[in-house]
């Protein structure tokens, strides 16, 4: 059994994408998942499954199709990847909401950083399938837009740590 945290883009953000964490849950359990905890209203959710990876992907994003009436993005990570997302995050002296992590299916493509739009302080490091950001002066006023992640969603590493933390405690 394999223990996931899948995290949902543009869930209950802007007043876009409404989902209340109790749906998620239901929809999570009807699937057959098990162990299923939210966390915030943000679209993050830790659940066992006995299903390979790609079938918890597609069997949720298929759930949330259903109920939303449109494509939900579901980015998928496992207890251990969370983990080594957090180890790997290169600005370990900032504040932990200050840096976003972004989550893709997909390492970012060559020359993504020419891309990069609104660059002012905010400090860029790609790691794998993910993006770390650091808004030194907090994200309220950053014009940041990094078009080759923009189908990816970010976390702030207060939430990533605690989602790892939840994965960690899963009888998985």
């Amino acid at each position: 059994m394999g223990v996931f945290v899948a995290l949902l883009r543009a869930v209950n953000v802007g007043g876009t994408g409404k989902l209340p964490m109790a749906d998620l849950k239901s929809m999570c359990l009807d699937a057959g998942f098990t162990n299923v905890r939210t966390y915030i209203a943000s679209g993050n959710v830790v659940f066992a499954s006995k299903l390979a990876a790609a079938k918890v992907k597609a069997t949720l994003e298929k759930k949330l199709l259903a109920y939303a009436g449109k494509p939900v993005g579901v980015l998928l990570r496992t207890a251990e990847e969370m983990t080594a997302v957090l180890k790997a995050n290169p600005f370990p002296n900032a504040a932990p909401n200050r840096v976003i992590v972004m989550f893709m299916d997909d390492a970012l493509p060559d020359g993504w950083r020419t891309r990069v739009k609104g660059l002012k302080d905010e400090k860029l490091h790609a790691h794998g399938t993910v993006l770390f950001v650091h808004y030194g002066d907090g994200m309220g006023q950053s014009k940041l837009s990094v078009p080759d992640a923009k189908t990816g969603t970010g976390r702030n590493l207060n939430t990533v740590a605690r989602l790892a933390e939840m994965a960690a405690e899963q009888p998985g």
